[in-house]
C-alpha cells in the first residue's frame, strides 16, 4: 500500500494562483454583467424619456415666428367626442391659432363625413364667438367630404371653399339600428326586458318597435334637424339659395354647391392662404393624440361607448 506524499510548496503555490485567477475571472464576469444591466436600464430610461418627449411634442401647436401667416386646423374623420375631430381637439387648435399675433386668419381644412350633432354644435357656437373675440376671419376648405355634421361646422365660418369634386351638404339627421325580433323568434329565443319607466326600453333592438316609440324618435330627429337648418341659415345668410332639396339630406359636388350658395368658391388651402388671406405661409396648429391616449381610448371608455352605440344607435347628423 502506497501513501500520497503531502503537496510541496510549489504545488500549493500553483493551486493558490489558479484559485486566485478563477476568483478574478468570476469577479470580472460579474462586473461585466452589472455593466450590461446598467446599460440596458439606461437604454430603457432613455427610450421612455424620448417617448414621453415625442408624446408631449405631439400636443404642441404650431409655433409662429411672429411673421404674418395663415393658421391651419385640420378636421378629419368622424366628428365624435373620442376622435381627433372632437370639439375638444378642434377648439384647442382654433384657440391657439387665433391667439397667435402672427396669424391673419384660420383655415379649417375639412375632410369628414359628419358625426355627432352635439360636438358639431359646440364647435359651431365657439367659431362664431372666437371670430368676434379675436376679430379674425375663419375659413373652411373642403377636401373630399364636408357633409352633415362637418357641414354644420363649416357653415359657421366666413367662407367655404371647395374642389369641383368635393361632396358637400347632406343637411339631415339619422338614427340607425337593427331589429332582431324576427330572428329571435326563429331561434326560439325569448327577450326578458324589465324596466322602471314606461319608455326606458325605447328602441331596444331585441323588442318589437312600437308605433309610439317610432313617432317619438322621429320627433327627436326633427328637432335636431331644425337646429341644423337654423344654424346653416344663420351662418350662410343671404348667400344660401334655398330650394326643396336644400335641407333634404341631399349631397352635391363642389360646383353645384357653389351654385346653391352652400359654398362660396372653388379653392384649395394654398389658394385661400395666398389669394384670400394674403399670407402665403401656412402653419399647422392641429393638436394630435399621443400614443398613450389612443391606447386608453381603444381599450377603455371607447369600448363602452361603442357597445352603447351598437345597442341604441345614438343620433348622427348625416
Amino acid at each position: 500500500m502506497s501513501l500520497e506524499s503531502p503537496p510541496t510548496d510549489a504545488a500549493r503555490s500553483q493551486h493558490e494562483q489558479l484559485a486566485l485567477q478563477l476568483a478574478r475571472e468570476f469577479l470580472e464576469e460579474k462586473r461585466h454583467e452589472r455593466r450590461w444591466r446598467m446599460g440596458l436600464r439606461l437604454a430603457w430610461l432613455l427610450l421612455v424619456a424620448v417617448g414621453g418627449w415625442l408624446a408631449w411634442v405631439q400636443h404642441l401647436p404650431g409655433s409662429s415666428t411672429g411673421a404674418p401667416h395663415t393658421a391651419l386646423v385640420e378636421v378629419r374623420g368622424a366628428i365624435d367626442a373620442d376622435t381627433e375631430a372632437s370639439a375638444e381637439f378642434i377648439l384647442s387648435g382654433l384657440k391657439n391659432a387665433l391667439a397667435d399675433p402672427g396669424s391673419r386668419a384660420v383655415v379649417l381644412r375639412i375632410n369628414s363625413p359628419g358625426g355627432s350633432p352635439v360636438q358639431a354644435g359646440i364647435v359651431y357656437d365657439e367659431i362664431r364667438r372666437l371670430r368676434a373675440l379675436h376679430d379674425k376671419p375663419v375659413y373652411a376648405v373642403v377636401d373630399d367630404l364636408c357633409t352633415s355634421a362637418a357641414y354644420y361646422i363649416a357653415s359657421a365660418t366666413d367662407g367655404i371653399y371647395v374642389n369641383r369634386a368635393s361632396l358637400v351638404g347632406s343637411i339631415g339627421v339619422l338614427m340607425d339600428d337593427f331589429g332582431f325580433t324576427g330572428l329571435m323568434e326563429k331561434l326560439g329565443v325569448e327577450r326578458r326586458l324589465l324596466t322602471a319607466g314606461a319608455h326606458k326600453g325605447m328602441l331596444d333592438p331585441y323588442s318589437p318597435l312600437k308605433d309610439s316609440e317610432r313617432k317619438r324618435a322621429i320627433a327627436m330627429l326633427d328637432g335636431i334637424h331644425a337646429q341644423f337648418i337654423a344654424a346653416v341659415r344663420e351662418g350662410r345668410g343671404e348667400r344660401l339659395k334655398e330650394n326643396d332639396e336644400t335641407f333634404s339630406g341631399m349631397v352635391w359636388n363642389g360646383d353645384r354647391a357653389v351654385e346653391l350658395g352652400l359654398a362660396d368658391a372653388l379653392g384649395s388651402l394654398d389658394h385661400v392662404a395666398r389669394e384670400v388671406v394674403g399670407a402665403e405661409e401656412v402653419i399647422d396648429y392641429t393638436p394630435h393624440e399621443n400614443v398613450a391616449e389612443r391606447l386608453a381610448k381603444r381599450f377603455g371608455a371607447a369600448i363602452g361607448e361603442g357597445a352603447v352605440r351598437a345597442l341604441h344607435g345614438l343620433p348622427k347628423i348625416r
